[in-house]
């Protein structure tokens, strides 16, 4: 049954990107946390793989429509990509810890209120910059496109999200004369080396679920192909509104069960903030040690029942369970406590 809800949540996502392109990556790391109580980091990778195959896909698409900008791939990668390997190296120090789980969710959910804002008003905010920023030369522009790069990275491995609507407004912003098939195409095309990076870098590191990857491409596979042949479509800005509203609620769980849980993103690096493992192993050795009182309460009730009984018991009942060959396991302690509560009379 689970394997069937991983699945139909991949096609629920492969449904949104077939419909609209965008925005529909963005739920699949936050519905495995919050819906299958999946570890993070492990959601993280795990999101990562699967946006390659699918970016894999519509970069081929692209490239078959030679709609993309390679230059401004080669530049987007040229940041992305050593900026990918540093975080994955921090990744990997933390070692799946209680800081990585703090800083993962913290920083997921700021960049899903972001991609919420960005969904809604990407064309103010295009026109608000464009009509600031000073016009740069070839040059400033490529070595912005790197810097623009280089934070991408950071963020996707983290989080999984913002290579896709951030991604493009920056783009907007930078490459104004670019058709906007173009840009689509050259931050599609960035996004795969970005995350097929990103991704075997947390399968490196352990992060990675192949079971759940496997049944989340078999979902959302589908569901890509079958919308973006369907001819009747939902309006773009009503499903961004809806998306944003969703990614926004997302983001504002997320928040509340981090911060319920007691762990704040300054606590967990600190000396004092307990590793993953030290954690479970608190956590196991406080079920075992109820376990072990629970058991002994109801050893102790039991004892207290047998001598109550045994005390009741008269001196012919006595002698038939002694001459009773099926006693079973309850009858043998009951005159096992019997004979006790005797020798105790006899030395009183």
């Amino acid at each position: 049954m689970i394997d069937a809800l991983y699945a139909l949540s991949g096609f629920a996502v492969g449904v949104l990107v077939g419909m609209t392109g965008v925005g529909g990556g963005s739920l699949m790391t936050p519905l495995l946390i919050l819906l299958f109580g999946i570890h993070p980091a492990t959601a993280v990778g795990t999101d990562l793989l699967s946006a390659a195959v699918s970016k894999t896909a519509g970069s081929i698409v692209h490239g078959l429509a030679r709609s993309i900008e390679w230059r401004v791939v080669r530049h987007l990668a040229m940041g992305s990509v050593p900026a990918t390997v540093i975080t994955l190296g921090f990744l990997s120090a933390l070692n799946q810890s209680e800081a990585a789980r703090s800083l993962i969710t913290v920083i997921l959910s700021g960049v899903l209120l972001v991609t919420a804002a960005v969904l809604v008003f990407r064309g103010s905010i295009v026109r608000f910059y464009r009509s600031r920023l000073p016009v740069l030369d070839e040059r400033g522009t490529a070595t912005t496109t790197i810097v623009v790069g280089a934070i991408l990275g950071v963020l996707v491995t983290i989080s999984s999200v913002g290579a896709g609507a951030i991604g493009v407004c920056v783009l907007l912003i930078l490459y104004p004369r670019l058709p906007m098939v173009r840009i689509v195409g050259s931050d599609i095309a960035h996004a795969v080396p970005l995350t097929l990076v990103a991704g075997l870098g947390h399968w490196m590191i352990g992060t990675v679920d192949w079971h759940i990857l496997g049944l989340l491409l078999v979902g959302s596979l589908p569901g890509i192909v079958l919308c973006s042949y369907v001819a009747v479509r939902v309006p773009e800005t009503v499903l961004r509104v809806v998306l944003a509203c969703t990614l926004a609620v997302l983001s504002v769980r997320l928040l509340h069960e981090h911060f319920e849980s007691g762990t704040s993103l300054v606590t967990a690096f600190t000396r004092r903030a307990p590793h993953g493992a030290q954690i479970y192993a608190a956590q196991t050795s406080r079920k075992r040690i109820a376990s072990s009182q629970r058991i002994a309460a109801d050893a102790t009730f039991r004892q207290q029942l047998l001598e109550t009984l045994a005390r009741v018991v008269s001196p012919r009942f006595h002698r038939v369970l002694r001459h009773t060959n099926d006693t079973g396991n309850f009858g043998n302690r009951l005159l096992v406590i019997v004979d006790q509560v005797e020798n105790r009379s006899v030395r009183r």
